[in-house]
């Protein structure tokens, strides 16, 4: 996803409404020592920059010493605590090109209405303390500010600024922050416990990396609507909402709002998306980068790599639409290891029919990103989605003749062909995890309830979602409308003890969710690239 060069290149194709003759290659430069840029202050969302009435607080990242002030009056004036603010981000499923993408051909991976939400609680200034609460997966561990290792972070040769690109974590760095990764969740089990130490390195890394030792005290809590450990993304969602929760606490992003400029947005996106990256190699080791690219833009992107000693080639496909998606967990373990395996030990026994099935899948994967690219492809049309979905159909046999399906995913693809109501494919390494359903136009109620009773006699966990939508959004300030009397004043603050109480997934999208039971809710904002 991202190379060493200070140049980041971003193709994006133009949307349907345009000329689909040429692509547009928007050019974001990495600032290095002779390049000016933007500044802490001026680079900020517009509703942030009366934070401080008649003063202006330039934090230098990494900087251990205080922020330094500059006043308009004669005396210094007081700035008032940050509001309490939410980020959100998407998962993602694979649509097309599971195991192939690993021999070097195509993969497209796209968003999900499923998503993390992190909220952003500042404390006062007596209370030198951050806490990280992710009750979904009983995570809660608190430090103390002034006890991390700034000075390491801090060194001349370590500093890191909210425009640098980082490809590799730094070995000291990292040992730096064991001692402090040493008491989270001592009493949790081996598994459990290497799952909270690598969400609370993720958070530390770029804290200590974007932050500074002045940082005012916090509360990040996080609630996610995805499944975690199913394939779907969803630490690449929760890395996306650190990253930009942080970017925004030092003010180094601009946005989002309806009139920014492409490349703007697009500037802001990747800046989120690079520090995205550190955490997720904070917690994967080396990870592909797709995830959570997707996470962060949204939408959908073709990915692939084939040659593994450079970064892979990731084209965004801002034009994807959103399409109606039953996702179905089938609740059977997996290992994305030794599916993996099975197709790499298949490939040596049967070179060239494996080689051929391989190939087969890459045609797909083209041919769906051609479709959906293409002047003539309406999403709105019956005859467009059924092409997409006999595409996964098709996907999906090309799977099950690699020998990754298993019969739960089987059983799910048997349940939805009898009901006749979409396309189904397994998403992801197969053996078990998730299916995927493209809904058919104007599907009953009745048929989909029936099948949805079915899969719960059945055992499965379902969701209705939505394919290729929004990436990353704000809510600045953590103010929402929820059709209650508080609408009349302006909406219902959410609150540390509002966002804790809520009840499953169904508790957390009701009361903070970006898309409401009218649609989406006007407070959230996006970074959305138009590719004309």
């Amino acid at each position: 996803m991202m190379n060493s060069d200070s140049t980041r290149y971003l193709e994006t194709r133009p949307r349907r409404n345009s000329s689909r003759s040429s692509s547009i290659s928007h050019i974001i430069t990495t600032p290095t020592s002779s390049t000016p840029s933007l500044s802490p202050t001026s680079d900020m969302p517009s509703n942030l920059e009366d934070l401080g009435e008649g003063v202006r607080r330039v934090q230098i990242n990494g900087d251990g010493g205080k922020p330094k002030s500059r006043t308009v009056h004669g005396r210094k004036a007081s700035s008032p605590m940050m509001p309490a603010f939410m980020v959100s981000a998407p998962g993602k499923v694979i649509v097309f090109g599971e195991h192939a993408v690993v021999h070097g051909k195509a993969a497209i991976a796209a968003a999900i209405s499923l998503r993390s939400y992190l909220l952003v609680t500042s404390l006062s200034k007596s209370r030198r303390t951050i806490s990280l609460r992710f009750p979904d997966i009983n995570l809660s561990h608190t430090w103390n500010i002034d006890d991390l290792p700034w000075s390491t972070f801090s060194h001349p040769s370590k500093k890191k600024y909210y425009y640098d690109l980082v490809t590799e974590l730094d070995p000291e760095l990292v040992a730096a922050m064991k001692p402090h990764l040493a008491n989270v969740s001592p009493g949790a089990p081996d598994e459990v416990r290497k799952v909270h130490q690598n969400s609370a390195s993720a958070f530390l890394y770029i804290f200590l990396s974007l932050g500074s030792q002045s940082f005012n005290g916090c509360l990040y809590t996080l609630r996610s609507t995805l499944p975690i450990g199913a394939g779907l993304g969803s630490s690449a969602s929760i890395s996306v909402c650190l990253s930009s929760a942080l970017l925004l606490q030092i003010r180094t992003l601009s946005g989002p709002h309806p009139d920014q400029p492409t490349a703007e947005a697009l500037l802001q996106v990747e800046r989120i998306n690079r520090w995205a990256f550190v955490c997720e190699m904070c917690i994967h080791g080396n990870p592909s980068g797709v995830d959570n690219t997707v996470a962060t833009q949204g939408k959908a992107v073709v990915f692939q790599r084939s040659d593994y000693s450079k970064p892979p080639v990731v084209t965004p496909l801002w034009n994807f639409p959103e399409l109606p998606l039953l996702l179905v967990d089938t609740k059977q373990p997996k290992s994305t290891k030794a599916e993996v395996a099975k197709v790499g030990d298949l490939k040596k026994v049967h070179p060239e029919v494996t080689g051929a099935i391989l190939n087969a899948i890459d045609q797909v994967t083209i041919s769906a990103a051609n479709l959906i690219t293409s002047e003539q492809y309406d999403d709105d049309e019956e005859a467009g989605q059924a092409h997409l979905g006999k595409m996964m159909t098709i996907n999906h046999g090309l799977l099950v003749a690699l020998g990754v399906s298993h019969p739960r995913l089987e059983r799910v693809r048997e349940l939805v062909d009898h009901a006749g109501i979409g396309w189904t494919k397994l998403t992801g390494a197969g053996g078990g995890g998730c299916a995927i359903t493209l809904l058919k136009p104007d599907v009953s109620k009745e048929r989909l309830r029936q099948l949805e009773q079915d899969l719960d006699d059945e055992g499965y966990e379902k969701f209705e979602t939505t394919l290729g939508g929004d990436g990353v959004g704000v809510l600045w300030p953590a103010v929402l409308k929820n059709g209650t009397d508080e609408d009349d004043e302006g909406g219902v603050e959410i609150d540390q003890e509002k966002f804790l109480n809520a009840v499953g997934n169904e508790g957390v999208e009701r009361l903070v969710g970006v898309h409401g039971k009218d649609g989406e809710r006007e407070s959230w904002k996006f970074w959305r690239v138009d590719g004309n």
